[in-house]
């Protein structure tokens, strides 16, 4: 089933979804290659097309990848978190998102299916043009998969905490860890609900510069 959003609509209200992910119903490989096929129609450096999607069904694995992230969860969540200004909408949201945060870390291998994106070689310690040319030539295309979702009634949310120990869900998922580099760990479900708000965000106007920094 399509939502038949507009593109803004679509842009505009995909979130990172945790606490209204439907654990309880599969989802399809159908719909999931049917998102995937609109995903690989994103820009790639060199039309390098070096990108890899790992769908994991497997309870075990799930588990296994869920335990990984919510190891690094707890020292994460136990940091102190970042202050901001009186009135900045980032702080009065911060305890609702790490509460969806936390959500999503004690259950996160409820989700029918978790999703790896990974880009040929290892970008460890490489000059920044070159890793901004592999991501650059990844992360579109992991976002328009987000994007495809959305519009078919399913959400997902970008997290990275499993990748302190990327070498672990590599040998646990066959990955060659010295030939691809993980770039996050999706939760994939159908949503609880399709309506989706305009989130609030500091104006455009903050972050904008014209020809200089100053």
């Amino acid at each position: 089933m399509k939502l038949n959003l507009t593109a803004d609509e679509v842009l505009a209200t995909t979130r990172s979804v945790r606490k209204r992910l439907d654990f309880d119903k599969p989802v399809e490989r159908a719909i999931v290659e049917e998102c995937l096929e609109l995903a690989l129609q994103a820009p790639t450096g060199s039309n390098s097309q070096g990108w890899h999607w790992i769908f994991v069904e497997d309870q075990a694995k799930k588990k296994a990848l869920a335990d990984i992230y919510r190891k690094n969860w707890e020292v994460y969540a136990s940091m102190p978190g970042r202050e901001y200004a009186a009135g900045d909408t980032r702080g009065e949201r911060m305890d609702k998102v790490r509460d969806s945060a936390s959500y999503l870390a004690e259950n996160f291998e409820r989700a029918p299916l978790l999703m790896i994106p990974a880009i040929e070689g290892r970008l460890d310690n490489l000059p920044s043009f070159m890793t901004a040319s592999a991501w650059g030539s990844l992360l579109p295309a992991v976002w328009s998969f987000m994007l495809a979702l959305r519009e078919r009634g399913l959400g997902s949310a970008w997290t990275t905490l499993h990748l302190p120990n990327e070498r672990e869900a590599a040998d646990l998922l066959g990955v060659p860890f010295d030939q691809y580099t993980q770039a996050g760990l999706f939760p994939v479900a159908y949503t609880i609900g399709t309506e989706f708000k305009v989130a609030k965000r500091v104006p455009a106007e903050k972050f904008i510069r014209w020809n200089s920094w100053t």
